[in-house]
């Protein structure tokens, strides 16, 4: 991929982010209070850039990429944050459930909750995405190791979009994550996924950072499983097999360890993790400030 091909999906998601955004702030579906939440400081914040950056992923990956892999990002960007916008506007918070296991628990019993509608609804558009997607290094030749490739790429995908989403419990984390995991694909042929969220990033992070805005779970599904889209796109598959590795060991740390302790406890994690961010102990500055929700 030449450099004015990599620009391009940065640039255009960097835009649509921007232009989605302000559309949404000037007429907000329901009003602003169906998109308002309270952060870890108490604080109001808007859920708002959530669907304006999986917008602005999704026209990112729309440009600079092969027929399949652009749609095999769609349909990723799509999934994420459809089902995750569901989510954040209909959970029932009386009965909230939580973590991957609760929602899964809560399936296995006969209740579907919006997470567990999420969990389903991400998983489905994630194994299309991995049967659409070119593989880097070409298919399988044998249809059982075909089968396995896609299953496992679907489960890259759909893992991502959940870990992003468990990043995303303070200012900044999750869009700082996803771009330095962005970064070392630029130049694969998973790059116009990944400069789509390098684009919508960098116009996001800004309002994250002032805790005006929040990425929710339509934003960081979204953004996680394009990011997982891109690795399938390109990595060869020993790369797939042990980032998925990674993804499934944190993800279950993540059922008994809370990340934001680790993050607190280690100093350069710490410092990376509050670049930007206002001190926790600084007063609200103005009646806009706010954050992600704790989980």
């Amino acid at each position: 991929m030449s450099a004015p091909r990599r620009l391009l999906p940065a640039v255009v998601a960097g835009v649509a982010t921007a232009v989605v955004r302000g559309g949404l702030d000037w007429q907000p579906p329901g009003g602003a209070a169906t998109w308002t939440r309270t952060n870890h400081r108490g604080e109001p914040v808007s859920l708002l850039e959530g669907p304006a950056v999986a917008a602005g992923v999704l026209a990112g990956a729309l440009v600079g990429g092969g027929a399949r892999a652009t749609l095999a990002t769609a349909v990723a960007a799509l999934g994420g944050g459809a089902f995750g916008l569901v989510d954040d506007l209909r959970e029932d918070s009386a009965t909230r459930t939580k973590g991957l296991r609760g929602h899964l628990g809560a399936l296995a019993r006969g209740r579907v909750t919006t997470g567990g509608l999420k969990v389903l609804g991400i998983g489905a558009s994630a194994l299309v995405a991995a049967a659409v997607a070119p593989p880097a290094g070409g298919a399988a030749s044998k249809p059982l190791a075909r089968t396995a490739d896609t299953l496992a790429s679907a489960a890259l995908v759909a893992g991502a979009a959940n870990l992003l989403n468990l990043l995303d419990l303070r200012p900044g984390r999750a869009l700082k994550a996803a771009s330095l995991a962005a970064a070392p694909l630029v130049g694969t042929a998973g790059g116009a996924a990944a400069c789509a969220v390098l684009g919508a990033a960098s116009t996001a992070v800004e309002a994250d950072l002032a805790e005006t805005d929040m990425l929710g779970d339509a934003g960081a599904n979204a953004v996680g499983a394009v990011l997982g889209t891109a690795v399938v796109l390109g990595a060869p598959r020993p790369v797939r097999l042990a980032v998925l590795g990674v993804v499934v060991a944190l993800t279950l740390v993540s059922e008994r360890v809370s990340f934001t302790r680790v993050i607190e406890r280690t100093p350069v994690l710490r410092e990376v993790d509050a670049w930007g961010r206002r001190p926790v102990s600084s007063p609200a500055t103005g009646a806009a400030a706010g954050g992600p929700l704790p989980s």
